[in-house]
């Protein structure tokens, strides 16, 4: 039998020895329990046995790299995947999230911004509870040769626990908010929990445009830049798995310079 582990579980996938015990040191002084791994085929094991809240993956790991980890690990894991590395490739971005990445941070990076994200994916999980960023006052960075990343963190809103106690039912299509589960055509549809954010914010907003900006926003706390790319993966795999037609969607449209619309007639 798998082994359960309490909320508030990362497992911390990095196999640069010293960053991994600052990473560590920091997170349980907020009181994470931290699991260490250095190998990506036993960041793989580990996750399927232990299923922690967050995975913190790097990329660069001997065994297996960080890639193969989310593509073998992510239809069977329901909690949220944070890629902390020093590649600033945009195609290992786009790469990281197309497989299921649910957040992609470049190193070095300030440990408090690390927490405000890990936060941020907390009350993504939980989205009728909207609570502060947490300040801290660490002097410190998440060091590395290459790059350096800024964040500036937003509360999620959610609209009240009442409105989301009931199925979203657009034809064949049905949105659970609080389960977090979906369904088409009777059939259970396997989201990350990213995707999950997107359809139900549109879903949510049904007939209206909705910018990549407030997109991003909800997702990740951070404005749209006109650059990111992350909010077009997550669309293009939630019409991948939603039957959509991805040469000319009718369920999810693209709105040019404009945002996504989620069209609720067209779910059959």
């Amino acid at each position: 039998m798998s082994e359960q582990i309490q909320k508030g579980c990362i497992l911390l996938a990095e196999d640069d020895q010293k960053l991994g015990d600052q990473v560590q040191r920091f997170l349980e002084r907020y009181d994470y329990q931290v699991i260490r791994v250095m190998d990506g085929l036993e960041a793989i094991e580990q996750i399927r046995i232990r299923q922690p809240d967050i995975v913190i993956l790097d990329l660069m790991l001997p065994g297996a790299d960080g890639f193969q980890v989310c593509r073998e690990v992510r239809a069977g894991f329901f909690g949220q995947i944070l890629i902390l590395t020093a590649s600033e490739d945009d195609m290992d971005q786009v790469a990281g999230l197309e497989l299921g990445a649910d957040g992609y941070l470049i190193k070095p990076i300030h440990p408090r911004v690390l927490l405000a994200h890990l936060r941020l994916l907390e009350r993504n999980r939980q989205p009728a509870i909207a609570s502060s960023t947490a300040r801290t006052g660490e002097a410190f960075a998440i060091n590395s040769d290459v790059g350096t990343v800024a964040a500036h963190v937003a509360v999620n809103s959610a609209p009240p626990i009442a409105e989301q106690t009931k199925w979203l039912t657009f034809g064949q299509l049905q949105i659970h908010p609080i389960q977090r589960a979906v369904t088409l055509a009777g059939d259970d549809i396997i989201l990350t929990p990213s995707e999950f954010d997107v359809l139900l914010l549109l879903a949510n907003q049904a007939e209206q445009v909705v910018s990549r900006d407030e997109i991003l926003k909800t997702l990740r706390g951070i404005e749209y830049d006109g650059f990111d790319r992350s909010v077009d993966v997550k669309v293009s795999a939630l019409r991948k798995k939603l039957a959509d037609n991805l040469s000319q969607p009718r369920k999810i449209i693209t709105v040019r310079a404009k945002g996504y619309l989620f069209v609720p007639d067209a779910w059959g």
